[in-house]
Protein backbone atom coordinates (compact mmCIF):
# COMPACT_ATOMS: atom_id res chain seq x y z
CA UNK A 1 0.00 0.00 0.00
CA UNK A 2 1.54 3.33 -1.07
CA UNK A 3 1.40 6.48 1.08
CA UNK A 4 -1.60 8.07 -0.69
CA UNK A 5 -3.57 4.82 -0.43
CA UNK A 6 -2.73 4.53 3.29
CA UNK A 7 -3.83 8.12 3.97
CA UNK A 8 -7.07 7.54 2.04
CA UNK A 9 -7.76 4.35 4.03
CA UNK A 10 -6.91 6.12 7.33
CA UNK A 11 -9.43 8.83 6.45
CA UNK A 12 -12.14 6.27 5.58
CA UNK A 13 -11.61 4.43 8.87
CA UNK A 14 -11.59 7.71 10.82
CA UNK A 15 -14.91 8.83 9.31
CA UNK A 16 -16.59 5.48 10.01
CA UNK A 17 -15.19 4.72 13.45
CA UNK A 18 -15.29 8.26 14.84
CA UNK A 19 -18.95 8.43 13.83
CA UNK A 20 -19.62 5.18 15.68
CA UNK A 21 -17.82 6.33 18.82
CA UNK A 22 -19.58 9.73 18.74
CA UNK A 23 -23.10 8.48 18.12
CA UNK A 24 -23.21 5.04 19.68
CA UNK A 25 -20.46 4.30 22.14
CA UNK A 26 -19.91 7.55 24.05
CA UNK A 27 -22.25 6.85 26.99
CA UNK A 28 -21.77 3.07 27.02
CA UNK A 29 -17.98 3.33 26.96
CA UNK A 30 -18.02 5.92 29.76
CA UNK A 31 -20.12 3.78 32.08
CA UNK A 32 -18.52 0.44 31.17
CA UNK A 33 -14.94 1.55 31.83
CA UNK A 34 -14.74 3.50 35.05
CA UNK A 35 -11.93 5.77 36.17
CA UNK A 36 -9.13 4.83 38.58
CA UNK A 37 -10.92 6.09 41.67
CA UNK A 38 -12.24 9.25 43.31
CA UNK A 39 -10.77 12.70 42.77
CA UNK A 40 -11.29 15.81 44.94
CA UNK A 41 -13.84 18.15 43.36
CA UNK A 42 -14.97 20.87 45.84
CA UNK A 43 -15.94 21.60 49.45
CA UNK A 44 -19.39 22.19 50.93
CA UNK A 45 -20.80 22.74 54.40
CA UNK A 46 -21.03 19.70 56.65
CA UNK A 47 -24.44 18.01 56.67
CA UNK A 48 -25.83 15.52 59.18
CA UNK A 49 -24.66 12.03 58.21
CA UNK A 50 -21.42 13.11 56.47
CA UNK A 51 -18.32 11.17 57.46
CA UNK A 52 -15.94 13.07 59.73
CA UNK A 53 -13.11 11.59 57.64
CA UNK A 54 -14.19 13.90 54.79
CA UNK A 55 -13.91 17.10 56.84
CA UNK A 56 -11.51 19.65 55.35
CA UNK A 57 -9.89 20.98 58.52
CA UNK A 58 -8.16 23.93 56.83
CA UNK A 59 -11.40 25.31 55.36
CA UNK A 60 -13.26 24.51 58.61
CA UNK A 61 -10.71 26.54 60.64
CA UNK A 62 -10.87 29.45 58.17
CA UNK A 63 -14.70 29.79 58.27
CA UNK A 64 -15.24 28.61 61.84
CA UNK A 65 -17.79 25.96 60.82
CA UNK A 66 -17.31 22.46 59.41
CA UNK A 67 -16.81 21.85 55.68
CA UNK A 68 -16.38 18.51 53.94
CA UNK A 69 -14.53 17.54 50.78
CA UNK A 70 -16.69 16.39 47.86
CA UNK A 71 -15.21 13.75 45.59
CA UNK A 72 -16.17 12.68 42.10
CA UNK A 73 -15.14 9.77 39.93
CA UNK A 74 -11.73 10.30 38.41
CA UNK A 75 -12.56 9.75 34.76
CA UNK A 76 -9.21 9.83 33.02
CA UNK A 77 -8.10 6.34 32.05
CA UNK A 78 -5.12 4.86 30.33
CA UNK A 79 -6.36 2.52 27.60
CA UNK A 80 -4.02 0.00 26.01
CA UNK A 81 -4.76 -1.84 22.76
CA UNK A 82 -2.82 -5.12 22.78
CA UNK A 83 -3.05 -6.17 19.14
CA UNK A 84 -2.14 -9.48 17.50
CA UNK A 85 -0.30 -8.89 14.19
CA UNK A 86 0.64 -12.53 13.51
CA UNK A 87 0.17 -14.21 10.14
CA UNK A 88 -3.20 -15.81 10.90
CA UNK A 89 -4.87 -12.37 11.13
CA UNK A 90 -4.49 -11.91 7.36
CA UNK A 91 -7.02 -14.69 6.75
CA UNK A 92 -10.52 -13.82 5.52
CA UNK A 93 -13.03 -15.55 3.26
CA UNK A 94 -16.27 -13.58 3.38
CA UNK A 95 -16.23 -9.78 3.49
CA UNK A 96 -12.98 -8.76 5.20
CA UNK A 97 -9.87 -10.19 6.81
CA UNK A 98 -9.52 -10.55 10.56
CA UNK A 99 -6.80 -7.88 10.43
CA UNK A 100 -9.17 -5.39 8.75
CA UNK A 101 -11.84 -5.94 11.38
CA UNK A 102 -9.31 -5.66 14.22
CA UNK A 103 -8.17 -2.34 12.73
CA UNK A 104 -11.73 -0.97 12.69
CA UNK A 105 -12.51 -2.16 16.22
CA UNK A 106 -9.22 -0.72 17.53
CA UNK A 107 -9.93 2.64 15.85
CA UNK A 108 -13.48 2.74 17.28
CA UNK A 109 -12.19 2.04 20.79
CA UNK A 110 -9.45 4.66 20.33
CA UNK A 111 -11.90 7.41 19.32
CA UNK A 112 -14.21 6.41 22.20
CA UNK A 113 -11.23 6.76 24.54
CA UNK A 114 -10.25 10.27 23.47
CA UNK A 115 -13.88 11.40 23.68
CA UNK A 116 -13.59 10.58 27.37
CA UNK A 117 -10.23 12.36 27.63
CA UNK A 118 -8.40 9.05 28.09
CA UNK A 119 -4.84 8.30 27.03
CA UNK A 120 -4.38 5.47 24.56
CA UNK A 121 -1.37 3.32 23.73
CA UNK A 122 -0.68 0.21 21.65
CA UNK A 123 1.31 -3.01 21.88
CA UNK A 124 1.69 -4.90 18.59
CA UNK A 125 2.71 -8.51 19.13
CA UNK A 126 3.39 -11.76 17.28
CA UNK A 127 5.60 -14.25 19.16
CA UNK A 128 7.64 -11.17 20.12
CA UNK A 129 6.84 -7.58 21.01
CA UNK A 130 6.76 -5.99 17.56
CA UNK A 131 6.10 -2.40 18.60
CA UNK A 132 5.13 -0.36 21.67
CA UNK A 133 3.43 3.03 21.27
CA UNK A 134 3.24 4.77 24.70
CA UNK A 135 -0.15 6.13 25.81
CA UNK A 136 -0.98 9.68 24.73
CA UNK A 137 -4.04 11.79 24.02
CA UNK A 138 -5.27 13.46 20.85
CA UNK A 139 -6.56 12.85 17.33
CA UNK A 140 -3.11 13.06 15.74
CA UNK A 141 -1.93 10.25 18.02
CA UNK A 142 -4.91 8.06 17.06
CA UNK A 143 -4.37 8.65 13.35
CA UNK A 144 -0.78 7.49 13.83
CA UNK A 145 -2.08 4.31 15.49
CA UNK A 146 -4.49 3.64 12.60
CA UNK A 147 -1.71 4.27 10.06
CA UNK A 148 0.53 1.80 11.89
CA UNK A 149 -2.29 -0.77 11.97
CA UNK A 150 -2.75 -0.49 8.21
CA UNK A 151 0.90 -0.46 7.19
CA UNK A 152 2.76 -2.34 9.91
CA UNK A 153 4.87 -5.31 8.79
CA UNK A 154 5.69 -7.71 11.66
CA UNK A 155 9.04 -9.47 11.86
CA UNK A 156 7.37 -12.78 12.78
CA UNK A 157 4.20 -14.59 11.71
CA UNK A 158 3.89 -16.66 14.90
CA UNK A 159 1.85 -15.93 18.08
CA UNK A 160 2.67 -15.73 21.79
CA UNK A 161 -0.23 -14.17 23.72
CA UNK A 162 1.37 -14.88 27.12
CA UNK A 163 4.46 -12.85 26.17
CA UNK A 164 2.31 -9.88 25.15
CA UNK A 165 0.31 -9.95 28.38
CA UNK A 166 3.46 -10.21 30.52
CA UNK A 167 4.94 -7.24 28.65
CA UNK A 168 1.76 -5.21 29.33
CA UNK A 169 2.06 -6.00 33.07
CA UNK A 170 5.71 -4.88 33.12
CA UNK A 171 5.57 -1.76 30.96
CA UNK A 172 2.31 -0.12 32.19
CA UNK A 173 2.81 0.70 35.86
CA UNK A 174 -0.54 2.27 36.76
CA UNK A 175 -3.85 0.46 36.38
CA UNK A 176 -5.23 0.62 32.84
CA UNK A 177 -8.02 -0.84 30.71
CA UNK A 178 -6.42 -3.20 28.19
CA UNK A 179 -8.23 -4.53 25.13
CA UNK A 180 -6.61 -7.74 23.90
CA UNK A 181 -7.53 -8.12 20.20
CA UNK A 182 -6.63 -11.46 18.60
CA UNK A 183 -8.00 -14.58 16.93
CA UNK A 184 -6.44 -16.41 19.93
CA UNK A 185 -4.82 -19.05 17.74
CA UNK A 186 -2.02 -19.91 20.15
CA UNK A 187 -1.15 -23.41 21.31
CA UNK A 188 0.64 -22.25 24.46
CA UNK A 189 -1.07 -21.81 27.82
CA UNK A 190 -1.35 -18.15 28.85
CA UNK A 191 -3.99 -18.41 31.60
CA UNK A 192 -1.58 -17.57 34.44
CA UNK A 193 -0.24 -14.51 32.62
CA UNK A 194 -3.81 -13.37 31.89
CA UNK A 195 -4.87 -13.82 35.53
CA UNK A 196 -1.87 -11.83 36.82
CA UNK A 197 -2.44 -9.05 34.27
CA UNK A 198 -6.15 -8.80 35.12
CA UNK A 199 -5.37 -8.40 38.82
CA UNK A 200 -3.28 -5.34 38.04
CA UNK A 201 -5.28 -4.02 35.07
CA UNK A 202 -8.79 -4.35 33.65
CA UNK A 203 -8.28 -6.75 30.73
CA UNK A 204 -10.98 -7.26 28.07
CA UNK A 205 -10.54 -9.97 25.41
CA UNK A 206 -11.94 -9.43 21.91
CA UNK A 207 -11.73 -12.48 19.65
CA UNK A 208 -12.09 -11.93 15.91
CA UNK A 209 -12.59 -15.05 13.80
CA UNK A 210 -13.59 -16.11 10.29
CA UNK A 211 -16.67 -18.25 9.65
CA UNK A 212 -14.56 -20.86 7.87
CA UNK A 213 -12.74 -21.53 11.13
CA UNK A 214 -16.01 -22.77 12.60
CA UNK A 215 -17.36 -24.62 9.57
CA UNK A 216 -15.74 -26.02 6.42
CA UNK A 217 -17.64 -25.42 3.16
CA UNK A 218 -18.59 -28.47 1.08
CA UNK A 219 -16.36 -27.72 -1.95
CA UNK A 220 -14.41 -30.95 -2.42
CA UNK A 221 -10.63 -31.21 -2.09
CA UNK A 222 -9.11 -28.13 -0.43
CA UNK A 223 -5.50 -27.11 0.08
CA UNK A 224 -5.15 -25.51 3.52
CA UNK A 225 -2.07 -23.49 4.44
CA UNK A 226 -1.18 -22.44 8.00
CA UNK A 227 -0.48 -18.70 7.69
CA UNK A 228 1.90 -18.78 10.66
CA UNK A 229 3.98 -21.90 9.98
CA UNK A 230 3.53 -22.29 6.22
CA UNK A 231 2.48 -25.94 6.72
CA UNK A 232 0.16 -27.18 3.93
CA UNK A 233 -2.26 -30.09 3.77
CA UNK A 234 -5.15 -31.28 1.61
CA UNK A 235 -8.62 -31.80 3.13
CA UNK A 236 -11.62 -33.50 1.51
CA UNK A 237 -14.35 -31.04 2.53
CA UNK A 238 -17.02 -33.05 0.67
CA UNK A 239 -16.79 -35.64 3.47
CA UNK A 240 -19.44 -35.10 6.14
CA UNK A 241 -17.15 -36.88 8.60
CA UNK A 242 -14.30 -34.42 7.91
CA UNK A 243 -16.59 -31.39 8.20
CA UNK A 244 -18.07 -32.67 11.49
CA UNK A 245 -14.60 -33.39 12.92
CA UNK A 246 -13.52 -29.86 12.04
CA UNK A 247 -16.67 -28.35 13.62
CA UNK A 248 -16.19 -30.45 16.79
CA UNK A 249 -12.56 -29.32 16.98
CA UNK A 250 -13.68 -25.69 16.76
CA UNK A 251 -16.39 -26.09 19.43
CA UNK A 252 -13.88 -27.70 21.80
CA UNK A 253 -11.32 -24.99 21.09
CA UNK A 254 -13.88 -22.24 21.84
CA UNK A 255 -14.93 -24.01 25.05
CA UNK A 256 -11.30 -24.10 26.27
CA UNK A 257 -10.86 -20.43 25.34
CA UNK A 258 -13.97 -19.39 27.28
CA UNK A 259 -12.78 -21.46 30.25
CA UNK A 260 -9.50 -19.55 30.16
CA UNK A 261 -11.30 -16.19 30.19
CA UNK A 262 -13.69 -17.29 32.95
CA UNK A 263 -10.91 -18.60 35.21
CA UNK A 264 -8.89 -15.41 34.62
CA UNK A 265 -12.00 -13.31 35.40
CA UNK A 266 -11.64 -11.54 32.04
CA UNK A 267 -14.66 -10.15 30.16
CA UNK A 268 -14.71 -11.30 26.55
CA UNK A 269 -16.59 -11.19 23.27
CA UNK A 270 -16.21 -13.23 20.05
CA UNK A 271 -16.91 -11.45 16.76
CA UNK A 272 -17.14 -13.07 13.33
CA UNK A 273 -15.68 -11.13 10.39
CA UNK A 274 -18.94 -11.27 8.40
CA UNK A 275 -21.02 -9.97 11.31
CA UNK A 276 -21.63 -6.50 12.74
CA UNK A 277 -19.03 -5.77 15.42
CA UNK A 278 -21.04 -2.78 16.70
CA UNK A 279 -23.79 -4.87 18.30
CA UNK A 280 -21.19 -7.26 19.76
CA UNK A 281 -19.29 -4.39 21.42
CA UNK A 282 -22.54 -2.86 22.68
CA UNK A 283 -23.44 -6.21 24.29
CA UNK A 284 -19.97 -6.36 25.89
CA UNK A 285 -20.32 -2.80 27.24
CA UNK A 286 -23.83 -3.47 28.59
CA UNK A 287 -22.60 -6.62 30.36
CA UNK A 288 -20.08 -4.51 32.31
CA UNK A 289 -22.60 -1.97 33.61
Amino acid sequence: MDTSEILKRVRQIEIKTRGLSNNIFAGEYHSAFKGRGMAFSEVREYQYGDSIRDIDWNVTARFNKPFVKVFEEERELTVMLVIDVSGSLNFGTISQTKHEMVTEIAATLAFSAIQNNDKIGVIFFSDRIEKFIPPKKGRKHILRIIRELLDFTPQSKLTDIGLAIEYLTQVIRRRCTAFLLSDFIDHKNYQTALTVANRKHDVVAIQVFDRRMAELPDVGLMKICDAETGHELYVDSSSHKVRKAHHDWWKNRQYILQETFTKSNVDSVSIRTDQDYVSSLMTLFAKRN
